[in-house]
């Protein structure tokens, strides 16, 4: 969810000034790294964390050569 979040607040440069679109926002606060919340650092962000998220840290893995992903969610 993340990653989708960052590529759909990218501009759309192939677009002429009268098709543009708003650029997507992350709702809320990116957590303080210095004593970051248990779990996902997302969790508080995504509109897919549930209580799981919120307490266990997700195992960094790899999905395919060179695509990894840590989220609960991922297949």
């Amino acid at each position: 969810p993340y990653t989708q979040g960052l590529i759909r607040s990218i501009p759309r440069l192939d677009l002429d000034s009268a098709h543009k679109q708003r650029l997507h926002a992350i709702p809320g606060s990116v957590p303080k790294l210095i004593l970051p919340p248990p779990g996902c650092r997302f969790a508080p962000r995504c509109p897919h964390a549930n209580a799981r998220c919120a307490t266990e840290m997700p195992e960094l893995r790899e999905l395919t050569p060179g695509h990894r992903v840590a989220c609960h969610f991922a297949t």
